[in-house]
Order: C-alpha cells, then sequence, then structure tokens
C-alpha cells in the first residue's frame, strides 16, 4: 500500500477546501527567478541566500556578460532558454498585465523581465553577433558548486555571420520585442534600446541562416535544436508584427507560413525548443483581430493547426496528448512539467481570444466552449499545486507537501551568507549533493521537473529528471496564475493591451474567521471528488478525504476503517489488521488540525469511518 506524505495545517487550506491560492502562487513563482540571477545582485534582492556570481563573465571573450539567469540546477547561462523564459514572462505581462498588477506583482514581474532583457542586450554587441552561452555544461556538470563559487570555465559561444544560428537569434529577437511591449508605458528609451536588438536579431536570423548547435556545438547535448530555425522565423515574426505594426512582417508570415511549417504542423507539445504552436496561436489572434488582410487564408490555415493542438490537449482531437493516470499532460519524463505549463498558457490565452471573439473551438468532436480550455488549464495548475494522486505540490514553497531535495547547487548547498568557506568542485558532490536532507535553501516558487508516466515521483537529489527546476518552467505561469487569481480583464483580448505600472495594493485586513458552532463527534471526515478521467474505457476517481480533530485535545492513536476500497491510498499507513492510521513519522493529531489523505478508484466514495483513538 503507498504512503504519502502528511498534511498538518492549522485549517484546511484553500487548495482542500475550495480552491488554491493562485494570488500566493503567483508571487512565489516569480520570487524563483532571484534566485537563478548571475551577477551583480541588486539592493532589493528578495532571495537572501543568494550572492554575487559570475562576475568575469565574458572577459576571456573581451565582451561584459556579466548578469542574466542560470537556466535550472546548474550554474551554465545558455542563450536560448533564456530568451524564451524572457519572451513567455513578457507575454504574461502583456496579456495579464493588469491582473498581475491587481496582485501587487507587476513590478517584481517586470523586474523578472528586465533582469533577462538587460543581459541579452549585453549578449548583442554588434548587429550580426549574439552570444549563446557562457559556460559549458561538461565541465559545469562535473561539479557541484554554489554559483557563487564557481571554479569551472566562464568562456562564452557565440554566432555570428559565418557561424549562424538562426534559432538562437529568433527567440532573443522575439525576446526583445515582447519586452519592448512590456516596457513601453513604463521606460519608453529602454523599450526603443530592446526594438533596435529586435530589429537587427530578426535580420540576422532570417538572413544568415543555420541551427545554432551547429556553430555552439557544446550546447547540444543540452539544448540541441532538434525543430530546427524554421519555427524560430516564424515566432519571430510574429513578435516583431506586435511590437511595430510593421506590415513587412505581418507579410513575412502570409508569404513563409507553407514553407516554414506554420501552416503545416500539427503539434501536441509547445517550449522552448518547438514554437509552432505558439506562432499559431499568435496568428489566429491577429486573423480573430482583423489584422490578416490579403492573408486571410493563409492565416487561417495557422489557425487550424492552432485549434489542433487546443483540441489534442483537451483530449477531443483524432491525435491527442498523452495524460498520466491523474489527468496530466505527458510528454516526457525528463522535466515533463516545462511542457504542461506551456500548454496551459497558450490554452488559457486561447480560451480568452475565443471568448473575445464571441466563437466556440472546433474539434473532431464537435465544438468547445472557450471555458473548457480555460478548465482544462486550472485543472493542470490545480495538479501542479497539489491535486494529484500524491497529493504532491511541485512548485517549491507551496502547499505543506513539495520536493525537499531538488537538484539544484545554490538551494541544496549552504548559503555562502551562513558559511562562505570555499565549497570545492567536487568536494560539493561527498559534501551536499550525496547529502539525504533536506536542502538548506527553500527555492521558492521553482516549477521541478515533476512526476513520470503513472504519477510517481522521487524526491531524490540525484533523481534530476523530477526533481530540477527550471526558468522556462516557470516563465508561463505568471499569465496562467494571474488569470486564475484575478479572473477575465474585462477588456477585448484581440485589441493592444497597454501594460500600466500599477502600485501595490495595500494588504486588506483579514476577517475574523467564522466560529462554527459546537460539533458532537471529536473528529469530522469529509470526502469529496478532486478530478475523474477514463481509461480503458472505466472511468477513474480521485477522492479528497478531509480528517478533522474538532476536539479540544491531542488526538493519537487515531485508527480509521476504510471499506469498499478498489484503488491504492495515499496519505495513511495500513496496519495489519486492516485499519489505517498515522504514518509512522506522525504520532498525533493537535487541536484544530485536519489532514488529507486521497485514494484512486473507479466506484463511489470509499467508506471511511472512525474505529479508536484517544485523547491526550
Amino acid at each position: 500500500m503507498a504512503t504519502a506524505l502528511f498534511l498538518l495545517v492549522g485549517v484546511v487550506p484553500l487548495a482542500l477546501a475550495g480552491g488554491h491560492d493562485y494570488g500566493a502562487a503567483l508571487s512565489k513563482s516569480i520570487l524563483f527567478f532571484e534566485a537563478q540571477r548571475s551577477g551583480y545582485l541588486p539592493g532589493n534582492q528578495r532571495v537572501k541566500w543568494r550572492g554575487n556570481s559570475g562576475l568575469y563573465d565574458g572577459k576571456a571573450n573581451g565582451v561584459d556578460l556579466v548578469g542574466g539567469y542560470y537556466d535550472a540546477g546548474d550554474n551554465v547561462k545558455f542563450g536560448l532558454p533564456m530568451a524564451f523564459t524572457v519572451t513567455m514572462m513578457s507575454w504574461s505581462i502583456i496579456e495579464y498585465g493588469n491582473q498581475i498588477g491587481a496582485s501587487g506583482e507587476l513590478g517584481h514581474a517586470m523586474d523578472a523581465v528586465k533582469w533577462g532583457s538587460d543581459y541579452l542586450i549585453k549578449a548583442h554587441p554588434q548587429p550580426h553577433v549574439l552570444y549563446g552561452e557562457v559556460g559549458d555544461g561538461n565541465t559545469d556538470h562535473f561539479c557541484w558548486q554554489r554559483p557563487e563559487d564557481m571554479t569551472t570555465s566562464r568562456y562564452a559561444y557565440r554566432i555570428d555571420q559565418n557561424n549562424p544560428g538562426s534559432d538562437l537569434a529568433g527567440e532573443t529577437a522575439s525576446a526583445m520585442a515582447a519586452a519592448s511591449i512590456v516596457f513601453r508605458r513604463a521606460n519608453p528609451a529602454y523599450s526603443r534600446e530592446l526594438l533596435t536588438h529586435a530589429t537587427q536579431l530578426f535580420d540576422f536570423a532570417d538572413k544568415y541562416r543555420g541551427k545554432y548547435d551547429s556553430s555552439i556545438t557544446v550546447a547540444q547535448k543540452y539544448y540541441r535544436s532538434v525543430s530546427g530555425y524554421a519555427d524560430e522565423l516564424l515566432w519571430a515574426a510574429a513578435w516583431m508584427y506586435k511590437a511595430t505594426n510593421n506590415e513587412y512582417y505581418l507579410d513575412y508570415l502570409g508569404e513563409n507560413g507553407d514553407a516554414l511549417g506554420g501552416t503545416g504542423w500539427a503539434m501536441t507539445e509547445f517550449g522552448w525548443d518547438v514554437k509552432y504552436a505558439g506562432v499559431q496561436t499568435l496568428v489566429a489572434k491577429f486573423l480573430m483581430g482583423g489584422k490578416a488582410g490579403s492573408h486571410a487564408s493563409v492565416f487561417g490555415k495557422y489557425q487550424e493547426k492552432a485549434e489542433s493542438f487546443m483540441c489534442s490537449c483537451l483530449g477531443k482531437s483524432s491525435q491527442n496528448v498523452q495524460k498520466t493516470p491523474g489527468g496530466l499532460i505527458y510528454k516526457q519524463r525528463w522535466n515533463n512539467l516545462q511542457f504542461v505549463t506551456s500548454a496551459s498558457f497558450l490554452l488559457t490565452v486561447y480560451s480568452d481570444y475565443l471568448t473575445s471573439a464571441r466563437k466556440d473551438l472546433h474539434c473532431s468532436s464537435g465544438s468547445v466552449a472557450p471555458s473548457e480550455l480555460l478548465a482544462f488549464a486550472k485543472s493542470q495548475m490545480d495538479y501542479i499545486l497539489g491535486d494529484n494522486p500524491r497529493a504532491t505540490s511541485y512548485m517549491v514553497g507551496y502547499g505543506n507537501n513539495y520536493p525537499q531535495q531538488v537538484h539544484h547547487r545554490g538551494s541544496s548547498i549552504v548559503s555562502v551568507k551562513v558559511d562562505p568557506s570555499f565549497v570545492s568542485c567536487r568536494g560539493g558532490y561527498a559534501t551536499w549533493f550525496s547529502r539525504k536532507a533536506s536542502d538548506p535553501n527553500l527555492l521558492t516558487g521553482a516549477i521541478v521537473g515533476g512526476p513520470d508516466a503513472y504519477d510517481n515521483f522521487a524526491d531524490h537529489r540525484d533523481n534530476y529528471e523530477q526533481t530540477e527546476p527550471a526558468t522556462y518552467n516557470n516563465a508561463p505561469l505568471l499569465g496562467v496564475l494571474a488569470r486564475l487569481h484575478g479572473g477575465q480583464g474585462g477588456y477585448n483580448q484581440l485589441l493592444p493591451v497597454e501594460v500600466h505600472v500599477a502600485k501595490p495594493i495595500a494588504a486588506q485586513p483579514k476577517p475574523n474567521p467564522v466560529k462554527e458552532a459546537p460539533f458532537a463527534a471529536p473528529v469530522s471526515i469529509e470526502q469529496k471528488t478532486t478530478t475523474s478521467w477514463i481509461a480503458n474505457g472505466k472511468t477513474y476517481y480521485r477522492y479528497s478525504a478531509i480528517v478533522t480533530n474538532k476536539s479540544g485535545k491531542t488526538i493519537k492513536n487515531l485508527n480509521l476503517s476504510v471499506s469498499k476500497l478498489y484503488g491504492p491510498l495515499w496519505g495513511l499507513t495500513k496496519s495489519p489488521s486492516g485499519s489505517y492510521g498515522f504514518p509512522t513519522w506522525v504520532s498525533s493529531l493537535p487541536a484544530g488540525k485536519s489532514m488529507e489523505f486521497v485514494y484512486i478508484h473507479s466506484a463511489s466514495p470509499a467508506e471511511v469511518s472512525l474505529s479508536s483513538y484517544t485523547l491526550a
């Protein structure tokens, strides 16, 4: 019988008693980026366990490349995923800046974009020169050091006219163009600077074509461009049009849609490598917003492919995405959640585009209301935040049961602020990597790789496929969580949206809790269905059961009877007598506290009752 972590809470958490705290999740998801910062940290740095790092990046190449983000749990700065991260954070703000502002997080979100875009400006010192990597994965992964102690190579790798990289240049152009929209009102001069770089980079990507990992070969093992560069050229053109309204880029999309695959590829994934679903979604927006002009028929083909992606996620297409038994989109074992967050973002914005256009989604199984897309995106977020068979939150620091041994150098090694003693390259593996204990530094907001195809997850530091976080896992979350927290913006999302710099909203006083009437029994047990899915012709249900101590005393030796259970149960330990009690590491349930256990089967709720207990 499987056993999961036991949850002890002062009150039943929001995730269990009517929904998740998407506002708190949004704040944490943005805070994560501060833990990934490279360079000189600012005075308003909130992740205090980090220090300055990578202060000589680029020096060996005669260029200043200090700053930017470490991509994941290592200390390399990879340009392609970093640029995609900036693009997706910017797109989140462009679509849902009002909602992010209402949560008091717009300043932090814009700071997160600017930390990335400032670096991308440095990485583009000449019109046709772009630095795409600092450090290399092979030497970096040989060591386990916090970034403040790095002794590994910080050599920088670039693309240029003789060594092109249209995918890298195209994605960086997209990031610069999207960020220019974010800063158009708040910092017009900076916005124009970004747009100048974006224009040059698009020209570079288009005129000097080639895959970046053929020029920066050290990236092949880590961020190989499997899809090539055609998708990035279209993606960049879409962002350039969005940022400039220049018909040249609209024509580029119309005239190259067939040749570059935008109208042909029906995708079931979207991420740092494959951008087709993203550009198809943007072009569909242009079409529904009346911007297609003479390219309406071609843009219609883009939209067909965008809708194919949405339908495949919903399970209403002839080519559907795989899902776990718990209902999570599943693409691959290594860092699967990157695909979940990116797909959820596209579903969210497309739902709002359809609502603004007063249209439905058309799938092979029939018409689908826009609300259904948003509901599915919400189900994916809820799974990540804890509504899953393991009752595990895959966002570090959110909820009561989240990964404790994250595959992350900075998080897993004592802070340089606490112990400045040097951590050597291999010594870090011996002392910290192999340590079977929780991380000394909480990597708040990080979305780890996540569970496997069967909803299983092993919280071990060496399990990098499941416990390593990444910036591009988090970037799309800004938009999805802001939309779920703040609701629809009340405006037509097919029209241009201005990002206003809103002042943080003052915290509202919490209402006094409503006192409940005395409850006769010392323990209450409430069950509810949290999700369901169909597999092999059977409908499976995930049930959540909340056990609350209503007495004024601590409960010990709790024994529950669970009958008519036809599937796995998590969160209780089964005794030889057949009853269920606390996990072995928990001995009591204090007064007023609650615990959760979950189970899955293809039947009505199991019968759960109180067998015995003692009051301390």
